[in-house]
């Protein structure tokens, strides 16, 4: 049972991973990187941990997912800044991978720490989620005050570029759920929040269109990404409260009214503003 349930979601994640490039290719950086950044693969993830450990486990993976999409939003400001700084276009798209992956893993190590820290009777979980979006928050709207050009793809993201998207989110999604399994709730929570998505957009839209889109679609990605964190702190309470199947839709539908919406509105006004 354990393991088709981790099949069965590791699936679901790596397909609305490739339906957010396709968001991203079709409708633009701005309205694909806010809008194809409401909840997906935290569904699987959040319902898979429930399902599988119960609701200590759920709230336990769950707190760290805001620091983890803290530690994203970083890692996406790795590609809106470097590519700039390096002269030689053939080396830019490898180095930021390679430098954007070891800015995760080393923040992602130190956050572990902290979370282990900071939840052992410092703060509660929830609080201990709620920094982690407040702090989200403020950084992306840092990078969201200039105004970049985000404009849409000209070109197809290729099937087999969409496949490998698909698989990786999969796969992490997938790890996710067999380290919560295993009695790491924290470890389980990070992963679920490895940037399989973030990455594989990048990358695809990258090789397919050029770096001027996914580097347009960073900022508002980052923006639009930190309603993964409202879902996780909503899922918390919603999952163990009305089961797995009606949790997760009172968690996605709360996340998109309170955050997503606003900030697609409000980012908006601003690029009009300007």
């Amino acid at each position: 049972m354990v393991n088709s349930t981790i099949i069965l979601y590791a699936f679901f994640a790596g397909l609305v991973a490739i339906l957010v490039t396709i968001s991203i290719e079709k409708f633009g950086g701005f309205i694909g990187g806010v809008l194809g950044t409401v909840p997906s693969t935290i569904i699987p993830a959040a319902a898979g941990v429930y399902a599988i450990d119960g609701g200590a486990s759920l709230r336990s993976s769950m707190s760290v997912v805001p620091l983890g999409m803290l530690i994203n939003g970083l890692f996406l400001g790795v590609w809106i800044l470097l590519p700039n700084q390096i002269k030689r276009d053939k080396i830019k798209l490898p180095l930021t991978i390679i430098a954007s992956l070891s800015t995760w893993a080393i923040l992602a190590w130190c956050g572990l720490m902290i979370a282990r820290n900071a939840t052992d009777g410092a703060v509660s979980e929830l609080q201990f989620a709620i920094t982690g979006l407040v702090a989200l928050a403020i950084l992306a709207v840092l990078f969201n005050i200039k105004n970049r050009e985000a404009p849409g793809g000209s070109n197809k993201v290729p099937l087999m570029i969409l496949s490998i998207r698909g698989i990786a989110a999969g796969l992490a999604i997938g790890a996710c759920l067999v380290l919560a399994e295993s009695g790491l709730p924290f470890i389980a929570g990070l992963a679920s929040a490895f940037p399989a998505i973030f990455l594989t957009s990048m990358v695809a839209l990258w090789v397919s269109q050029g770096p001027q889109v996914p580097q347009g679609a960073a900022a508002p990605m980052m923006l639009g990404g930190a309603s993964v964190s409202v879902y996780a702190i909503i899922a918390m309470w919603s999952l163990p409260e009305f089961g797995v199947l009606l949790g997760s839709v009172i968690a996605w539908f709360a996340s998109v009214i309170l955050w997503t919406l606003p900030a697609f509105t409000l980012l908006r006004r601003h690029r009009l503003a300007a």
